[in-house]
C-alpha cells in the first residue's frame, strides 16, 4: 500500500491587509450581519471556517470592494500573487421586489426606520410574506468563486472575505439590498409612491395666506388662537436613536470609533434629561 503525503501550505503573511475588528468570538454586531455570517457558517465545513476567521483575523484579506455584480475580493494565501474572490447573490426579480415593496408600504414603522438608515428587526418577516428570501437561505442563492487550487467551494479564503464583508454588513445594512438587486433609494422612492397612493405626485393648490399686520395684534399677541383642552402630548424616548445622524451615515473626516459611537451617549443623556424635565414640570402642574 502507498501513502501519498502533502505538506500543509502556510499562507505569506501580509502587512497591508484589512484586519477583522473582532478579535475572539462572534464576528460582527448587528442582527443582519450576523444573519449574513449564518448563512455563510451553514455552507462550509469547520475547518475552513476556522481557517477562514483565522485570515480575516491576521488580515490576510487585501481588498474588499462592492462591484455592480456583487462583491470582488483579494485574498493572500501561500502563492505570491493573492487570490481573486468574488461573491455574488442572485437578484431579485422586478416582479418579487414589487412584492416586497407591498408588504413594506402596509406598516409606516418600515419606511421611518428605513429612512432612519435603521434595517428593521421584522424586515424578514416582509420578504417571506412576499414569498421571498433577503439573506442567503441557500446554496443557489450564494455564487461563489476563488482562484486558489482548493477542490472546495466555498474555501478558506472565500470564508476569510465572508466574514470581513460581515463586518462591513455593520456600517452598511443596505449592502444587502444592492445585493439582491435593489438600492436603498430605490427602495424608499417605491416606498414613498405607495405611502401616497400613486406613482405620480399631483401639484396641490396652495390656499393664499392672510397676513395680518403686527400692530393690528399687539393686544392679543401671546393669546392662544384655539384651546388646549383637546391637545394631546406623548412624552418618551425617540423610537429610533439618532435618526438624521444615522440617515446621514458616518463622517469620513472622524476618526474611529465614528461621530454616531461619540455623539450617542451625550444623544441619551440629553434625551432623559428632557424627558425628566417634562414630567417634573407636568408634576408639579398637577
Amino acid at each position: 500500500m502507498s501513502y501519498f503525503y502533502f505538506k500543509p501550505t502556510k499562507a505569506i503573511k501580509s502587512k497591508d491587509g484589512i484586519k477583522a475588528q473582532s478579535k475572539r468570538g462572534a464576528f460582527a454586531k448587528s442582527w443582519w450581519a450576523q444573519r449574513w455570517i449564518a448563512a455563510l457558517e451553514r455552507l462550509v465545513d469547520s475547518g475552513r471556517l476556522s481557517r477562514g476567521r483565522s485570515y480575516a483575523r491576521q488580515g490576510q484579506v487585501l481588498s474588499i470592494d462592492e462591484t455592480k455584480d456583487g462583491v470582488a475580493a483579494r485574498v493572500q494565501g501561500s502563492m505570491r500573487t493573492p487570490y481573486k474572490i468574488s461573491i455574488k447573490m442572485n437578484h431579485l426579480t422586478d416582479a418579487e421586489w414589487d412584492k416586497v415593496i407591498d408588504v413594506l408600504a402596509e406598516q409606516a414603522i418600515f419606511t421611518a426606520q428605513l429612512l432612519a438608515g435603521e434595517m428593521p428587526q421584522d424586515i424578514e418577516q416582509a420578504f417571506e410574506k412576499a414569498k421571498v428570501s433577503l439573506f442567503p437561505s441557500n446554496r443557489k442563492d450564494l455564487q461563489t468563486d476563488c482562484s486558489c487550487p482548493d477542490y472546495s467551494n466555498p474555501c478558506k479564503h472565500i470564508a476569510a472575505a465572508h466574514y470581513i464583508l460581515g463586518e462591513r454588513f455593520d456600517e452598511d445594512p443596505f449592502l444587502i439590498f444592492r445585493l439582491r438587486g435593489r438600492t436603498q433609494e430605490q427602495v424608499m422612492l417605491e416606498l414613498r409612491k405607495r405611502r401616497v397612493g400613486s406613482d405620480e405626485t399631483e401639484d396641490e393648490v396652495e390656499e393664499t395666506e392672510v397676513v395680518i399686520p403686527l400692530e393690528e395684534q399687539i393686544e392679543n399677541f401671546w393669546d392662544l388662537r384655539v384651546p388646549l383642552e383637546g391637545f394631546a402630548v406623548s412624552i418618551r424616548p425617540p423610537v429610533i436613536e439618532m435618526p438624521l445622524l444615522k440617515r446621514l451615515g458616518e463622517a469620513n473626516f472622524v476618526p474611529e470609533p465614528g461621530l454616531q459611537s461619540m455623539l450617542s451617549a451625550a444623544y441619551q443623556a440629553v434625551s432623559r434629561k428632557a424627558i425628566q424635565t417634562a414630567f417634573k414640570d407636568i408634576s408639579e402642574e398637577s
